[in-house]
């Protein structure tokens, strides 16, 4: 049990922001799921509508400082990227960079990597 009585309002704050932040957190984590269904099931419109649910639910708990920022961006990210990959123009997207590649026997030799022979002086 905390002594002083600053100590004791600290910790009784700290449970109550846990107890809201836990709530925010749940939410998100709930709303990125949804999405992350919405895409599987086939429905683009429905996974857009769900996506973009998610994105505003994971930036209100960034702005509330329940979770970081970029953990907020990161997620809408790869969100984004998960519909677009399931979307049909993928296989046109990795023929066309198959084809655009150069092969691989016509790479140029790399230069041979210089040495570290201690600190200069």
């Amino acid at each position: 049990m905390p002594h002083p009585r600053s100590a004791a309002k600290r910790h009784r704050q700290s449970l109550r922001r846990r107890e809201r932040n836990l709530t925010r957190r749940t939410a998100a984590r709930g709303a990125v799921r949804k999405a992350r269904e919405a895409i599987t099931s086939g429905s683009p419109e429905e996974a857009e509508t769900a996506i973009r649910a998610a994105a505003s639910t994971l930036d209100r708990a960034a702005r509330k400082h329940v979770i970081h920022p970029n953990n907020a961006a990161r997620r809408k990210s790869r969100l984004m990227r998960q519909l677009h990959t399931t979307q049909s123009g993928k296989a046109e997207a990795t023929t066309a960079r198959a084809e655009a590649a150069p092969p691989a026997a016509e790479e140029p030799e790399a230069a041979p990597k210089r040495r570290w022979r201690g600190r200069k002086s």
